[in-house]
């Protein structure tokens, strides 16, 4: 496997030779040679643990936040289920000879559009290690070579695993090369990468706004941004508020560190009298801290006035409103635009399904939104009116991912529209050409 002890060029250099011989390798020694990773990769479970173990220690010393820590943790059941991401990956069809459409023209000349590989893929990620195998295999499985470049959180647990997945790749038939790591030498080294414009086909950074902005002061590489994910829920007036609690709490605690995670809530204001109370008892007892406007924190204040009263209320049930209510802090304008990866929500109220969609509009990051409601018509006003890679009617916006969309795994979530929108899985990682065919045409 190359590494950073050659230059980063050098390396690029290998990885093109690999992606020239891998856009005619055949499905089976693909599908062989990722087969060969998955079993390595359970094989050598002791060995990548020892690696994570270090830089999670590491990372506890540099006072990394929970979330972080969460992102970098692996554990024998992450890695099993890394191993079956990539035995989900083999399953799935070749992209690669794939016609998307073909005709025959007037002239008698046969077009037919067929999909290919990009050629060389670099992949640039924070904190999350599994990235390292999911990528690999989506890459290779799709004909296209990889460099990767992580993050010195994770240098231990990348180095184990890109080592597993070249050497078994390699054992497996694939070329030298294919799999290629640099350790993560620094913004300098993150712009020599991202300038191998004669080498690299493309460059996907999985990361927050400051990786970014690094890549686009530099970037000469075309670039698929992965990037924050800013998501909302919007509980419409007509919604089911058991439903709503359920998606709620599943959208922001499920897995707060990740980026299809909500980090705000917005309520119709003709539920906010009966709703916001009710999910902020709920919100409180999972942990999380509300940022709300101030109709939230005039709500919350009513319920712990009514507590205090004894209105309907037990005085155990009193302290604990008046505890809820303490947990609300008066959200800022910066609030509505953080992507907080912690157990952190801004909370709204709204005096509209359209006002819903231009909060969205104005803050969101285009990750993943979504709607709770009842009404047709909301609910169709809400998929016309906002724009994201993906949209949700009564569903949590934990979905986003493309294992959950059956794309065996994913390098990312893309937040632009070109060249791709969503979940970055095998055909996302490919091109095509036209094949034409004639019989002694000439135009005339």
């Amino acid at each position: 496997m190359a590494t950073i002890t050659t230059s980063v060029a050098d390396v690029c250099a290998q990885a093109k030779r690999a992606a020239k011989v891998l856009a005619r390798v055949d499905t089976a020694t693909k599908d062989a040679a990722l087969e060969a990773i998955a079993t390595a990769l359970e094989e050598r479970t002791e060995e990548i643990l020892e690696a994570n173990a270090r830089d999670m220690q590491a990372g506890r010393e540099a006072d990394l936040s929970e979330a972080l820590l969460d992102r970098l943790l692996l554990d024998a059941r992450r890695i099993e289920g890394i191993a079956k991401a990539v035995a989900q990956i083999v399953a799935l069809g070749d992209p690669v000879g794939e016609v998307i459409d073909g005709h025959r023209l007037p002239n008698g000349l046969d077009v037919r559009k067929v999909r290919v590989p990009l050629g060389v893929v670099a992949v640039v990620y924070e904190a999350r290690p599994n990235v390292t195998i999911d990528a690999a295999a989506l890459c290779l499985k799709s004909g296209n070579a990889i460099v990767l470049r992580g993050s010195s959180s994770a240098l231990h647990s990348n180095a184990a695993l890109a080592r597993i997945a070249s050497e078994a790749a390699v054992a497996g038939g694939l070329p030298e090369g294919c799999v290629s790591l640099v350790a993560g030498g620094g913004r300098g080294e993150l712009a020599e990468l991202a300038t191998q414009k004669g080498t690299v086909d493309l460059i996907i950074p999985r990361g927050g706004e400051g990786l970014k902005a690094a890549l686009e002061e530099v970037a000469t590489v075309p670039v698929i941004y992965a990037a924050s994910g800013n998501c909302h829920v919007y509980v419409d007036a007509s919604a089911d508020l058991d439903r709503a609690e359920v998606i709620v709490l599943n959208a922001k605690t499920q897995r707060p560190g990740v980026c299809n995670a909500a980090e705000t809530l917005l309520i119709h204001e003709g539920i906010a009298t009966e709703f916001v109370p009710r999910i902020l008892r709920a919100l409180s007892a999972a942990g999380v801290v509300v940022r709300g406007d101030e109709r939230v924190i005039e709500l919350a204040a009513d319920e712990s006035e009514e507590a205090r009263e004894g209105v309907g209320a037990s005085q155990l049930e009193a302290e604990a409103s008046l505890s809820d209510s303490a947990l609300v802090q008066a959200a800022s304008e910066e609030d509505w635009g953080t992507e907080y990866l912690a157990l952190t929500l801004a909370v709204k109220v709204v005096d509209s399904t359209g006002q819903a969609i231009e909060h969205i509009g104005r803050y969101g990051s285009g990750h993943s939104e979504a709607i709770v409601t009842s009404d047709t018509a909301s609910a169709r006003a809400f998929q016309l009116g906002v724009d994201a890679a993906c949209v949700y009617v009564n569903a949590s916006t934990r979905f986003t991912d493309g294992g959950e969309f059956g794309m065996g795994a994913e390098i990312g979530n893309s937040t632009q529209k070109l060249h791709v929108r969503g979940p970055i899985g095998l055909r996302e990682l490919c091109t095509f050409k036209y094949l034409v065919e004639g019989d002694g045409h000439v135009r005339s």
